[in-house]
């Protein structure tokens, strides 16, 4: 299938290392790795951060052909520290050459043509008005496309309006289990199980599947009128930085497949489990790899 990710590329400082990354980067190469055509729409800077980015990509054989270079802003970076449970923490610097996207119109035509079966967006760069403009541009430009939102909150790095509009938007909506109390409260959910707020987010929204993931526990999942919970598989974790990403590539992967919704959050509860396993956002993984767990 043809899938476009729009949103943040950067890179991920750790104490020791730094690691490329951005959620809707991540998910372009984990997509791209199950064998997808991935445009990637975004900016980095004119800077050596920003160069390495659009090597990296051309190694990985990821077209760099959307990614706008800017010399008015520096490539995106984050900080991320450890908390005491092993989840990352996230200074996010801005505004970055990430906040700034611009197509030609060939390159917005070449989007478009063949037309895209999927568009994946999240919300941390819809933050800024001009990629929140081209996103829904996009959007509107290809009617036949489904849309997955992958919520990813941070902190001071969203708006409550800008969610539900981005729910509304969404096809597929994707968060993590520490983010539900947040999308009862943006979306006026009332829920006293996960069950019942997926399906109550789900009915509200409009949306064709809803997913939670649960950590070690694995996830959650809302399709077809069916609700299941699905279990993680025990690994020794790296990181978890990715890991989410990884998981909504193979979940977007089983949707796409029309696969049941078993079957298609065990694939992503795999998949997520195994890049946990290995450091940064996005090492080098199989498909057997994740099967063989």
């Amino acid at each position: 299938m043809k899938i476009v990710s729009i949103g943040e590329v950067l890179w991920d400082i750790l104490p020791s290392t730094e690691h490329l990354g951005g959620a809707p980067f991540n998910f372009a190469l984990h997509a791209h790795n199950l064998g997808h055509k991935v445009c990637f729409v975004s900016a980095v800077g004119n800077d050596q951060r920003g160069n390495r980015i659009l090597e990296q990509m051309a190694d990985s054989s990821l077209t760099t052909r959307f990614i706008h270079q800017t010399s008015d802003r520096p490539t995106g970076t984050v900080t991320v520290s450890m908390d005491s449970s092993g989840l990352p923490q996230y200074t996010i610097h801005r505004p970055a050459a990430y906040d700034f996207p611009a197509l030609s119109q060939p390159d917005f035509d070449a989007l478009l043509t063949p037309a895209p079966d999927w568009i994946y967006f999240g919300t941390l760069q819809q933050m800024s008005p001009s990629a929140h403009d081209l996103t829904i541009k996009l959007l509107s430009a290809a009617p036949a496309a489904r849309h997955f939102y992958d919520v990813n909150l941070r902190a001071d790095s969203f708006a409550p309006e800008l969610v539900r509009t981005l729910a509304r938007h969404a096809h597929v909506l994707k968060l993590n289990e520490q983010e539900v109390p947040a999308l009862q409260e943006i979306g006026g959910i009332q829920a006293e199980s996960r069950e019942q707020f997926c399906r109550n987010f789900l009915r509200v929204f409009r949306l064709d599947a809803v997913c939670i993931t649960l950590g070690p526990q694995g996830c959650a999942i809302l399709l077809n009128n069916e609700y299941l919970e699905s279990p993680g598989f025990p690994v020794h974790v790296a990181d978890t930085i990715g890991a989410g990403d990884a998981f909504s590539a193979a979940l977007l992967h089983g949707l796409n497949a029309a696969w049941p919704a078993a079957q298609i959050a065990d694939f992503a509860n795999r998949v997520g489990a195994l890049v946990a396993s290995r450091p940064g956002g996005t090492p080098h993984w199989t498909v057997t790899e994740a099967m063989a767990l």
